[in-house]
């Protein structure tokens, strides 16, 4: 049976001399991996359309294991992602974020779409490390984790001074910040801005500038929930932060120089 899907290459994995094996995240029946037959060869006509971060229309032959892709039709090649490689990082995250926390075989619309608007943020040069963020948070009920961001999670309260808590999973209101001696204190503009990354779509923000240290703040909060509460641990995650130490490094080096009057 042949079947027409709009999919994103997640990962393509050699096979053989000639053939990939491509994993899709597509918005009609979720992630699927499918044989790329030919697919290495420069001249195939598979070639360009079974890369990572790929938007395309696949047609598939399905059978009772791995369909086989028959042929493909580019919709977007995220052109900006593939030459950048700080773009290439942040996307890499995200896919590979996915990947691990989807299962083959069964439709997650909003997780296509939010892999969709993410990229496509990304390629059209928006902050990626701000667009991680998004995926981040928007993901987590992925995972396995609910935090709740709405309200207190102790005793409910939605008003007041707010504070971060992972024995509690979510918000705590000052009220009840003695049931937690290791909560991370927030600002009104933090509590405002996690609750905007976990709910708001990425293609409703527009532009997003935020402070360096904003994003680091955030971001450890959720990479810790990732890390303690699923143990996941991610290679990309991994490179970005060996590319964000040589950013410092280089920074670093210029402002010495700068300093020297070179």
């Amino acid at each position: 049976m042949l079947s027409k899907m709009e999919g994103i290459v997640l990962k393509t994995k050699d096979y053989g001399e000639s053939n990939k094996i491509v994993t899709l995240m597509t918005k009609e029946a979720g992630k699927i991996a499918v044989m790329a037959r030919g697919a290495k060869k420069p001249r195939s006509r598979l070639a360009a359309i079974a890369q990572t971060f790929m938007h395309g229309i696949f047609i598939v032959q399905r059978t009772t294991g791995m369909g086989t892709l028959q042929q493909g039709e580019l919709i977007h090649s995220m052109r900006h992602i593939q030459t950048d490689i700080i773009r290439a990082a942040y996307a890499s995250y995200i896919v590979e974020l996915v990947d691990r926390l989807i299962e083959e075989g069964n439709p997650e619309p909003f997780v296509f779409e939010v892999l969709r608007q993410a990229l496509y943020a990304i390629d059209e040069e928006y902050d990626p490390e701000a667009i991680a963020l998004f995926v981040d948070w928007k993901l987590l009920p992925y995972a396995g984790v609910r935090p709740i961001l709405h309200q207190c999670a102790s005793c409910g309260a939605v008003e007041g001074e707010f504070a971060f808590s992972f024995a509690q999973g979510g918000f705590l209101c000052h009220r009840c910040f003695h049931t937690d001696p290791y909560i991370i204190r927030l600002t009104p503009a933090q509590v405002k801005l996690i609750r905007m990354f976990a709910t708001v779509p990425i293609e409703k923000i527009g532009k997003l500038e935020l402070k360096k240290e904003t994003k680091r703040f955030i971001k450890k909060i959720v990479t810790t929930i990732f890390e303690e509460q699923t143990g996941m641990r991610l290679k990309s995650r991994s490179f970005i932060e060996q590319l964000e130490k040589s950013e410092a490094l280089l920074s670093l080096q210029k402002d010495r120089e700068n300093d020297k009057g070179v």
